[in-house]
Order: C-alpha cells, then structure tokens, then sequence
C-alpha cells in the first residue's frame, strides 16, 4: 500500500467517524443498554473497517456497511453476555440511578414499533428496519436493496401505514 492511498484511506474513515460515528454509537447503545460497551463497539466498528481497508477491501456504502459490521459485533456481545448480581454491582460501587419516566416510556414505545415492525409483510419489514432502526437515507436504502429510490420511498410509506394500523389495534 501507498503513502497516498493510507491517506485517502484515514480520510474516508475520519469522514466516516464524523458522519456516522454519533449514529453507531446511539444504536449500540439501543442494542446493549450500556453506553461503554456501546462506545466500544462502536471503536471496534471502525477498528474492523480500517483493518479491511488495509487489507484492499472496497466498500460501496459506507453507512451501511458500518452497520453491518456493528450488528454482527453486537451479536457477539450478546452471546458472551454473562449476567451480573446487583449486589455484586453494589459492592463494586455501582448505585442505580432513578429512570427519566418519558425517556422510559419513549424506549418503551420504540421497542414495540420495532416489535410491530416484525408483523409486518416481509416486502415493508426491510425498509422499515433500514429507515428506522439502522436510520439510512432513501438513496442508501436503493443502494443496498438495488431498488429505485421513488420505489424505496413507496414502500417506507406505505410500511409506515401499515405500522400505524397494526399500533391502533394493538
């Protein structure tokens, strides 16, 4: 590898921090619940993306290929994951803290669109979860489903309605 093409590699990871990296870091968060190991995901994300780039990977779509690599990486957590007694916590100076109640209810309503989302026909549970779960734009998602953005758009909304329905008769 060349001194110019390691340069133009930083140069599009840093890009790639600066845009995404909140993005990454609040959907690991909404995966795992623990901000530290989300923001370590997330490091690792971007560990995992340079290490590609070294190795003389391309990548189309950024975003969603940083998405990609951090659901798998969030998988693996969740088979790791061991559970801890909150007395052992407590004695290692862990303290709960009270929970904001609209901020509970919001995550709580979160989940059960994302849960809504599931019964939903196959055709609209992609787009749903590309647009409000992973957050791509309609150009990303046409990208990663090789469809055209007015038919990507088509499908969002009519999801959107079909996710309203299922919410009101839940």
């Amino acid at each position: 590898m060349t001194q110019t093409q390691e340069l133009e590699q930083r140069r599009i990871l840093t890009v790639a921090h600066s845009d995404y990296g909140k993005g990454l870091t609040a959907y690991a968060f909404y995966k795992v619940h623990d901000h530290s190991t989300g923001e370590d995901l997330v490091q690792d994300t971007f560990l995992k993306t340079w290490k590609y780039l070294v190795k003389g990977g391309r990548i189309e779509v950024m975003k969603a290929f940083l998405y990609h690599i951090l659901n798998h990486l969030i998988v693996d957590q969740y088979r790791k994951h061991t559970t801890t007694s909150l007395d052992v916590l407590v004695e290692k100076g862990f303290e709960p803290v009270a929970v904001d109640s609209n901020r509970f209810l919001n995550v709580l309503d979160g989940k059960a669109a994302v849960l809504l989302i599931e019964r939903l026909p196959l055709t609209y549970q992609r787009v749903m979860r590309m647009r409000y779960v992973q957050d791509l734009s309609l150009g990303e998602m046409s990208l990663v489903t090789g469809q055209s953005r007015n038919t990507v758009a088509v499908q969002v909304h009519r999801g959107l309605a079909k996710l309203k329905l299922l919410h009101n008769h839940a």
